[in-house]
C-alpha cells in the first residue's frame, strides 16, 4: 500500500517535465516558422521572383499551346477581335490630343483592308512593304493586312535610296503603302464597314511579319516572324507584370521589334491602352507621362541616358510610372536613372528578332539582362562557348567541337535549334540565314543559333551582356570590351557620350582602341581629366589612344551606336575633319594630333 502511494507522484512529476518539454518544441517550432521567409530569403534571396516569373511563363506557354491546337488557329487579329467585342469604347491609342478606341481601330483596319482587296488586288499571302511612321494609321494598316492574311514587311520610315530598294525587294513585296499625314487610304463610308474577310486561313508557322534589323553592320536584313513568335513576343507585357488597367508609352519605332511586339501587340494582349508619339523626346518624355498617367514606359538603347541629361526639375519624380521595359541600359546610366527619376521597377532583357533564346531580369538586378533559371535553361536549350576575337570565330578543341565556358567567362552566346525552337532567318537571303547556323557545336550533327553577342553568366545566374562580336577587338594580345571602355569614359565629367571602336595601324596586329565622343553642352575636353580617369580606370591595352570629337553621334533608328563608318575612317587628319586627340603618356593627357604625329605613328617614330 505504501508502495502505490509513492508510485502516483512519480506519475505526476512525469507528466509536469513533459509539458514543458512540449512547450519548448512548440515554441522553437513557430519562432523557427517566423523567421523562415527571412532565412529562405538570405540563402535563396531570389526564389521568389524566379517562382512568380516560371508560373507565368507556363501559363503563357500553356496558352500558346492551346491557341496552336484550335481549329482554326486563334491569330493575333482573334484576339483583337475579341478585344473589341469586351471593351469596344475603350481607349486603344492615344495621339496627339485624339484618342482611338478599340472599336475606331478595328473599323479603320476594315477599311484598309476592304480597299486593298479592292484596288490593290490583294490576296492571302501577298507581302506588302509598310512604310508608316509611327501614327495610328500604322496600327489599322497592319491589321487589315492581317485581315487579309498578307505578310506585312516593317520598313524602317527613315531610309532612303539603296537601303529602301533594298528592304523593298528582299522581302518579295508586290505594294508599298505610304502616307501623308494620319490618311493612308480614303475610302468612300459604307452603311456597313465590316471587312468581309475575317479569319485569313493562315497556322503558326505561317508569317506574319518581316522586321528589319538595324543595319549596324551593312544592309538591312528581313527577319521572318511567326504567328506563333509574334505570339510569344506578345507575352512579355504580362511576364512583367503588365495588366489591362496599365497605360503603355510607345515612343520607340513601330517599324521596331520592341516598339511592334512589345509595345503594340503587347497591348493588344493585354487589352490595355497606349500612348503613341511620332519619335522619342527627352525633353518632353516626362510631360507626356503625367499628362496621360502612363504607368509602364519603354527605353531602348541609350533612350535612358538621354533622359538622365536632360537638365533636373523639382517634378521628376512627380509621375506614376511604375515599370520600364527594355534593353541596352548601362549600369550607370542605370543607376543614376533610379536615383533621379524614383523607384522605378526596370525590367531589362536580351533578345534578338530573329533570334531562338530570350533573357528577362525579372529581379531587377542593376547590370543584368536577365536571370538563367531552371526553366530557361529547359526551354532555350543554349550555353556560352568560347570565342576567338582575331579570327571572329568559336573556339574548336582537339575533336573539333565547340569548348564552354568557365563560370562567370564571357563567352559566345548560341541556342539549339529545334522544332519547337527554329530559327527561321532571313526572307531573300540564304546565305546570310546559314551565316548565323553553328553545326557540330558539342555533337556530330547538331545544329545551333549564333547569336553573334558575347554575353557572362555570374555564380548568381544573373546574366550580363559583354559585348558585340564584331565591336571587342584585340590590341596587344588582350580582348577590348567596347562597352566598358564607354562606360569608363562616361565618367568623365565632360563627355556627353562615348562610341568606342578598334582601328587598325601599319605595323601592328590587331586594332587600337578610338573613341569618338560629343562634348556636354558648353564644356571644353578635359585633356588632363579624360587621361586621369582611362589610366585610373583601364588596363593599358584598353585606354582609346585616340579621341574623335563630334558634334553628334550617328545612330540607328534603335538608338544603337554606328561604328563601320568611324572603323573605316580611322585616325587621319587627311580625312577626318573632327578634332583629335592622342593619348600621351609622357605628359599624363590627351594632346591635339596633328598630321605630323599621324606620320610618325604610321612610321613607327611614335611607339603604341
Amino acid at each position: 500500500r505504501a508502495y502505490r502511494t509513492l508510485e502516483k507522484p512519480e506519475v505526476v512529476c512525469d507528466q509536469l517535465s513533459v509539458a514543458p518539454i512540449n512547450m519548448y518544441v512548440w515554441f522553437t517550432l513557430l519562432a523557427g516558422l517566423a523567421f523562415l521567409p527571412a532565412i529562405v530569403k538570405t540563402l535563396f534571396p531570389y526564389l521568389f521572383h524566379d517562382c512568380v516569373y516560371i508560373l507565368r511563363a507556363i501559363c503563357f506557354g500553356l496558352r500558346i499551346e492551346i491557341y496552336k491546337r484550335k481549329t482554326p488557329f486563334y491569330s493575333m487579329v482573334d484576339g483583337f477581335g475579341d478585344a473589341v467585342r469586351k471593351n469596344p469604347h475603350k481607349t486603344l491609342i492615344h495621339f496627339e490630343g485624339k484618342t482611338y478606341s478599340y472599336l475606331d481601330v478595328d473599323r479603320e483596319s476594315n477599311k484598309v483592308a476592304n480597299a486593298l482587296r479592292k484596288v490593290a488586288g490583294l490576296k492571302e499571302g501577298d507581302t506588302v512593304a509598310v512604310f508608316l511612321g509611327n501614327e495610328p494609321a500604322f496600327a489599322w494598316t497592319w491589321l487589315g493586312l492581317a485581315k487579309l492574311g498578307c505578310v506585312a514587311a516593317l520598313l524602317n520610315f527613315n531610309i532612303r535610296s539603296k537601303s529602301l530598294l533594298h528592304c523593298f525587294s528582299c522581302c518579295g513585296a508586290k505594294v508599298l503603302i505610304a502616307c501623308e499625314g494620319n490618311t493612308v487610304i480614303s475610302v468612300k463610308k459604307k452603311k456597313k464597314n465590316q471587312c468581309l474577310i475575317n479569319e485569313a486561313n493562315v497556322n503558326v508557322r505561317s508569317t506574319a511579319l518581316y522586321i528589319y534589323t538595324s543595319g549596324t553592320t551593312g544592309l538591312p536584313k528581313a527577319a521572318m516572324v511567326t504567328q506563333e513568335r509574334l505570339w510569344a513576343a506578345s507575352f512579355f507585357q504580362g511576364l512583367c507584370g503588365v495588366t489591362s488597367e496599365d497605360v503603355f508609352y510607345i515612343n520607340l519605332p513601330l517599324y521596331h521589334s520592341a516598339g511592334f511586339l512589345i509595345g503594340f501587340t503587347g497591348c493588344i494582349e493585354r487589352g490595355n491602352s497606349f500612348v503613341l508619339r511620332r519619335k522619342f523626346s527627352a525633353s518632353q518624355f516626362w510631360d507626356d507621362c503625367r499628362k496621360y498617367n502612363i504607368t509602364v514606359m519603354q527605353y531602348i538603347g541609350e533612350t535612358l541616358r538621354y533622359l538622365c541629361n536632360v537638365p533636373k526639375r523639382n517634378n521628376d519624380r512627380d509621375h506614376k510610372v511604375r515599370l520600364a521595359i527594355g534593353n541596352g541600359v548601362r549600369e550607370e546610366v542605370w543607376n543614376e536613372f533610379l536615383s533621379r527619376f524614383g523607384n522605378i521597377y526596370v525590367m531589362e532583357l536580351y533578345g534578338a528578332t530573329e533570334g531562338n533564346v530570350v533573357f528577362l531580369n525579372y529581379t531587377s538586378k542593376v547590370g543584368a539582362v536577365g536571370r538563367d533559371n531552371i526553366l530557361q535553361k529547359h526551354i532555350f536549350p543554349h550555353a556560352l562557348i568560347k570565342f576567338d576575337i582575331e579570327k571572329e570565330e568559336p573556339l574548336r578543341n582537339a575533336a573539333g567541337f565547340c569548348v564552354p565556358v568557365t563560370p562567370g567567362e564571357p563567352g559566345l552566346l548560341v541556342a539549339r535549334i529545334t522544332t519547337k525552337y527554329p530559327f527561321v532567318g532571313y526572307a531573300g537571303n540564304k546565305q546570310l540565314t546559314e551565316k548565323k547556323r553553328l553545326r557540330d557545336v558539342f555533337e556530330k550533327g547538331d545544329l545551333y543559333f549564333n547569336s553573334g553577342d558575347l554575353l557572362r553568366i555570374d555564380h548568381e545566374n544573373f546574366v550580363y551582356f559583354h559585348d558585340r562580336v564584331g565591336d571587342t577587338f584585340r590590341w596587344k594580345g588582350e580582348n577590348v570590351a567596347t562597352t566598358e571602355v564607354s562606360g569608363i569614359l562616361s565618367m568623365v565629367d565632360c563627355i556627353e557620350e562615348a562610341n568606342v571602336y578598334g582601328v587598325t595601324v601599319k605595323g601592328h596586329e590587331g586594332r587600337i582602341g578610338m573613341a569618338a565622343i560629343t562634348l556636354k553642352e558648353g564644356r571644353v575636353f578635359d585633356c588632363v581629366n579624360t587621361c586621369s580617369v582611362v589610366t585610373d580606370y583601364l588596363p593599358v591595352y584598353a585606354r582609346p589612344r585616340f579621341i574623335r570629337i563630334q558634334n553628334s553621334l550617328e545612330v540607328t533608328g534603335t538608338f544603337k551606336m554606328k561604328k563601320v563608318k568611324l572603323v573605316e575612317e580611322g585616325f587621319n587628319p587627311a580625312i577626318i575633319q573632327d578634332p583629335l586627340y592622342f593619348l600621351d603618356l609622357t605628359v599624363k593627357k590627351y594632346i591635339p594630333f596633328t598630321q605630323e604625329n599621324y606620320n610618325s605613328v604610321i612610321s613607327g617614330e611614335i611607339k603604341l
